[in-house]
């Protein structure tokens, strides 16, 4: 009887009406369930669960039951917050509409949000925006979750122009803020659905139907009635141009090749004689130089204060970099949107590679110019944004040579083939060292790397940079106050006897990377320098001599901002992922492992806001980038007023320095060395496989100055570990005594091997 019971169970359960797609994932997550997990509860792929969040397939038979029964008892967890009546008050609203809902509660971007903030998914119709009622509202989260258009929506007429949205955006979503001019985000991912039907999927799983039947009408569109965009970082500053990121369906509906031919990549856009491209010049659009790319900027020149610019992303072009983005690239757009959305509301709406949306980010934090007082005459004008590099670039004539990469218009004069030295030219780079382990570690069973989070970010956090010109000084005395580079000899600087604090320590020298160059090298005689590695060489207790200078008297803290934008989006986005700023060393260990399968898409945006960090800053030295440039002449990055390469080599020097003060600290608490170093990896020989079986924690607190497990930028955490007779055995394979092992220490492949070269 029992069986007859169980079968008419699952009978009913088959047939037995699912909650909508959205409030599938709702129920998933409030329970901290990931897409893996109940997979495999369920026996199926992850791509399976995906698409039944989606709204794109649904279960059957008999994972169907499974899954009604998993949702039943979330939804007994977790009811759907009740959404409120609509107002009596106000004019008659068409059928299937409601009338306007009280306003939501504010929520700050990243700030935690309790299960009482919810926001209720009410109608509202408002000239030229129609949003429909999602099924079943969730509450609001910091990094809101993508939305599939609700089933039965119904479709506007065919003549109509206005954007309809399919679900409301919950309030706290990326974009969704006070401003009415952007209230649907900063971006759209725009698709054509199997109806042929053009979709913009927003921010917060907002959907809008699109009209436009051209490239330069979907421009229109955006400008006109999307209400994309994002207000501006500063005061002075200007607000972000919408986004539109073209899927390859859309691609094809608006003419455009799905991906580019092998001459397309290699000169990064398409030919200028290209159908859409002279679709553009008849409506009076413009492109800007680097033309139609994986990044194009469309616009129409400034009239008074009104601008008139999309920036358009095309994934399949290689848009987005797998490097910075992962798989971002072949998320649906939903997925895409929601990555996107998080990234713009932490960062900036990104406006070409990571490493430009880096850069543009410290213009957007300093705009170079501001409006002044107004005059006798009530007027005003533009003049310098005081704190900011300005509008003009440096002449190109006038940078230091010690400070210009090869080949730059300063060294035209040089010989063809001269090699400039440590006396010429300022090498300032990350640590790159490793040495072969000693009889005492060999003894020992593992090694142990752990990482630094967001090192270059916590290197430019507070540092004093260079703002104007550089000034050439002979004979000065050294101000560890002062931005520049600074020729000096620190051969004399004896890593066996240094000030840690204000105690002389013993040391062995001998298993220390020098602080003063990339590859851990004892200077042999006078180089370039920037401030922080001088001034380290002070701090060690040992007497610096300049022989001569390029400093910069007009100075601060200009990354600053930059710094904290960052830091506060890696530390927001890793909180969603469950590792939080206050944990304890155990439980941060804990928390980070496997921290990215929890949710991948938020995964992609801590992996892209690291890699905006390293772009930024590798941007302030651009090199040239064809286009027939030759030695000698200038090159386009020239004529940015952010192309710094002394700020560049400032941050390095102060990062590069920061890690070898507390490899020095842990050194004369512990008498442990490193094995290896990689840029901001450090590897430790140890009889266990855990960061905590070398650093040295008391009752929970680590050393002071020392090595500190966490996740805020500056602090370390795992990066892995293997076996010292895997480290003996690679080097003898590779006939290598100093391969650099920090290099493989992740998972112990060794994919390439330099010889330390």
């Amino acid at each position: 009887m029992s069986e007859l019971f169980d079968a008419v169970d699952a009978l009913v359960a088959s047939r037995s009406p699912l909650p909508p797609p959205a409030e599938r994932r709702r129920l998933r997550q409030a329970h901290g369930l990931t897409l893996d997990e109940v997979a495999a509860a369920l026996q199926v792929r992850r791509a399976t669960v995906g698409g039944w969040e989606a709204g794109k397939t649904e279960p059957r038979p008999p994972e169907r039951e499974a899954y009604a029964r998993l949702l039943d008892k979330l939804a007994e967890l977790y009811p759907a917050p009740t959404t409120p009546a609509a107002p009596e008050k106000g004019p008659a609203v068409p059928e299937g509409s409601a009338g306007e809902p009280a306003p939501a509660p504010e929520v700050r971007a990243g700030a935690p949000v309790s299960e009482a903030a919810v926001v209720t998914a009410t109608e509202k119709t408002q000239t030229g925006n129609t949003q429909t009622p999602a099924s079943a509202p969730a509450p609001v989260a910091p990094a809101p979750a993508a939305a599939s258009r609700p089933a039965g929506t119904a479709r506007p007429s065919s003549t109509s122009r206005r954007p309809v949205a399919r679900e409301a955006a919950p309030a706290g979503s990326p974009g969704g803020g006070a401003d009415p001019r952007f209230e649907n985000g900063p971006l759209a991912v725009v698709d054509v659905d199997a109806d042929g039907q053009v979709l913009a999927y927003c921010t917060g799983g907002l959907v809008l139907d699109v009209a436009a039947k051209s490239l330069p009408a979907l421009v229109e569109w955006t400008l006109r009635e999307a209400k994309l965009g994002a207000p501006k970082l500063s005061g002075p500053g200007k607000d972000g141009d919408p986004l539109i990121v073209l899927t390859q369906a859309a691609l094809k509906r608006y003419g455009l090749p799905v991906a580019l031919t092998e001459e397309e990549r290699h000169a990064g856009r398409i030919p200028e004689g290209h159908k859409v491209i002279k679709q553009l010049v008849r409506a009076e659009w413009k492109l800007t130089k680097r033309g139609f790319g994986p990044w194009a900027r469309i616009y129409r020149p400034t009239t008074g204060s009104e601008r008139a610019c999309v920036q358009l992303c095309i994934p399949s072009w290689n848009a987005l970099d797998p490097r910075s983005w992962g798989h971002a690239g072949q998320l649906p757009p939903a997925e895409l949107a929601r990555v996107l959305g998080v990234y713009a509301s932490r960062v900036m709406t990104p406006r070409g590679s990571t490493a430009v949306t880096g850069l543009e980010l410290m213009t957007a934090l300093h705009p170079p110019t501001r409006a002044s007082e107004p005059d006798a005459d009530g007027k005003r004008h533009s003049e310098h944004n005081p704190g900011s590099l300005g509008k003009d670039a440096i002449d190109p004539m006038n940078w230091p040579p010690c400070e210009v990469p090869d080949g730059h218009p300063v060294l035209k004069d040089l010989p063809r083939f001269h090699v400039r030295g440590p006396a010429e030219k300022l090498f300032e780079e990350a640590y790159d060292w490793a040495r072969p382990m000693t009889d005492d570690e060999c003894t020992l069973r593992h090694l142990v790397g752990i990482d630094v989070n967001m090192a270059f970010a916590a290197g430019a956090n507070g540092l004093n940079v260079g703002l104007g010109e550089a000034t050439h000084v002979k004979n000065p005395a050294f101000d560890p106050k002062l931005p520049g580079s600074w020729l000096v000899d620190l051969s004399h600087v004896d890593l066996s006897r240094v000030k840690v604090g204000k105690e002389w320590v013993e040391l062995d020298g001998s298993l220390l990377p020098s602080p003063f160059t990339p590859k851990g090298e004892r200077p042999e005689r006078p180089a370039w320098y920037a401030t922080p590695t001088v001034a380290y060489a002070a701090e060690l207790g040992y007497e610096v001599r300049p022989l001569e200078a390029w400093v910069r008297r007009e100075n601060g803290r200009y990354l600053d901002g930059w710094y904290n934008r960052l830091r506060d989006a890696y530390l927001a986005t890793m909180a969603d992922l469950g590792v939080h700023a206050d944990l304890s060393p155990a439980d941060f260990l804990s928390a980070m492992d496997g921290y990215k399968a929890r949710d991948p898409e938020l995964a992609i945006v801590v992996s892209a806001v690291k890699a905006t960090v390293k772009g930024g800053l590798g941007k302030l030295r651009e090199r040239p980038r064809g286009e027939g440039w030759k030695p000698g002449q200038p090159w386009r990055a020239l004529a940015r007023p952010t192309w710094r390469p002394d700020i560049r080599a400032a941050v390095i020097s102060r990062t590069r320095i920061n890690l070898h003060r507390k490899i020095v600290k842990h050194a004369a608490f512990t008498g442990q060395y490193p094995v290896a170093v990689l840029s901001d990896c450090v590897v430790y020989a140890a009889d266990g496989t855990s960061p905590l079986d070398f650093l040295p924690y008391r009752d929970g607190k680590p050393l002071p100055g020392g090595f500190k497990l966490g996740i805020n930028p500056g602090l370390v955490k795992h990066e892995g570990t293997q076996s010292v007779l895997w480290g003996e055995e690679v080097r003898e394979r590779f006939n290598a005594p100093e391969l650099n092992l920090a290099r493989y220490i992740k998972d112990g492949t060794v994919t390439d091997v330099d010889n330390g070269e």
